[in-house]
């Protein structure tokens, strides 16, 4: 019977082992969705664009090169729901699931994988997680699938809102943004039972299934880990600023929201603000948006959601340690704390290493798309945050991309699900730790 043991893949370094679980997935996927059934009409999709559709399915990102509804069977979107699930499980998550459900054990050396997919701190109860993550999943989903089916049954008929509920709870809560409509749910703008589920559930999805196992077992924000703590502040903190800002800054733009009544602009204001939080829906235009507006969109869409959860970006807690430590520095104080807790200078380090490392990869991507686009350079840079946030919102360009583009674009979206630290270990040579301590010697910086 296939094990991983026999090929002696779970010998290799976790991060290494996530991509070629991840990439793995991709292949199966851009094969799945290149069959002439996966396609209305037999127009088989050719290896680049299946490539990529698979990718953003299985990242999680929601950036697409063809239209999902106009293009894909229904074979074709049931694969696409699939890959969309099983990324943002993780493919260790659901390989773990399914080794339990065949009744085998699960070892050591599995669980210090789960724990490096799962971004917990031991390997203590990794396991556990597993099965109540897919408890979570299926039940949120379930909830979010028959609120939205109830709501779009005024406007077509069950079974075809029941498949809508489904495919967009599935596609919200992971934090895919596909949809399956062109302007994805633009029509919807000021309702307020598509606008509150939508974002309840990707928001459940991208706070993470650590805080909101927390938040459960605790029942008191009091007695929250400091982790459910800082990822919850930062979270509402960025949410609202957002909302207030695209408010102010497309009120009079007549291409998005200045022709709405004012609750309408509340509305189409509150879902941009939350969504680039890595979801990648949209209600309105996003590249008829103001430029502040796309700029603050990157800034969010940099950070993305929170960890050990369905999103991307280098995560807000991350982006919470590095304002602490600044603030810590600037103010000459020796720890680096909050809520009354220090927090290690390892944690602090890991944290710039992560945002140092991401920038790395975001501008090394972006400078190569300004090569092989014939595109304005805000608009590649978006599309490039977009995807290594895996967020999915697109100011118009990726229906554009070359050949080249949608390969670099793949590869970022790839590097932004499994982490830029992550991939950046995978592709060092990992050695022994030195015990050598050389002579301390200072140099002039700033």
């Amino acid at each position: 019977m296939f094990s991983l043991k026999k090929l002696n893949l779970i010998e290799l370094h976790p991060a290494r082992l996530l991509i070629l679980g991840f990439g793995f997935l991709i292949f199966i996927g851009t094969l799945l969705l290149m069959l002439p059934m996966a396609t209305i009409d037999g127009h088989e999709l050719n290896f680049i664009d299946a490539l990529f559709e698979a990718t953003s399915a299985v990242c999680v990102t929601g950036l697409v090169v063809v239209d999902t509804g106009t293009t894909f069977t229904l074979f074709g979107q049931i694969v696409l729901l699939a890959l969309i699930q099983i990324g943002g499980w993780g493919f260790m998550t659901a390989g773990v699931f399914m080794f339990i459900v065949l009744g085998k054990r699960i070892g050591l050396k599995e669980r210090v994988v789960l724990q490096s997919t799962l971004n917990q701190f031991s390997i203590q109860g990794v396991v556990k997680l597993v099965l109540l993550i897919i408890s979570l999943t299926v039940f949120i989903e379930s909830v979010g699938a028959l609120l939205l089916a109830f709501r779009w049954s005024y406007e077509m008929p069950w079974s075809q809102a029941l498949y809508y509920g489904i495919f967009h709870s599935i596609s919200a809560f992971n934090n895919a943004g596909f949809g399956l409509e062109p302007d994805s749910l633009s029509k919807w703008v000021g309702d307020p039972t598509i606008n509150i589920v939508i974002t309840f559930l990707f928001m459940a999805g991208g706070i993470g299934f650590t805080v909101i196992l927390d938040l459960w077992n605790k029942k008191s924000l009091r007695k929250l880990s400091l982790h459910s703590k800082l990822a919850l502040l930062v979270s509402l903190a960025l949410n609202v600023t957002a909302t207030l800002i695209i408010f102010a800054t497309e009120y009079n733009n007549p291409q998005t929201i200045g022709h709405f009544s004012l609750a309408d602009k509340w509305w189409a204001s509150y879902f941009q603000g939350v969504v680039p939080r890595t979801a990648g829906f949209n209600t309105i235009d996003i590249g008829e948006m103001m430029i502040s507006s796309q700029i603050f969109i990157m800034f969010l869409m940099f950070i993305g959601a929170s960890s050990a959860s369905t999103g991307g970006g280098i995560k807000v807690t991350t982006f919470a340690l590095i304002l602490l430590a600044l603030w810590s520095f600037l103010t000459a104080r020796e720890n680096v704390s909050i809520f009354k807790r220090r927090i290690p200078w390892e944690l602090v380090n890991k944290a710039f290493s992560i945002a140092v490392t991401a920038i790395m990869f975001v501008g090394s991507i972006f400078f190569l798309l300004t090569y092989t686009e014939q595109a304005e350079m805000q608009l590649i840079l978006f599309e490039t945050i977009s995807a290594f946030g895996t967020v999915g919102l697109s100011a118009g360009l990726t229906g554009d991309l070359s050949p080249a583009g949608r390969v670099l674009i793949t590869i970022l979206m790839l590097i932004g699900r499994i982490g830029p630290l992550t991939m950046a270990f995978a592709l060092m040579k990992q050695g022994n730790k030195s015990k050598v301590k050389y002579v301390e010697e200072k140099i002039l910086i700033g």
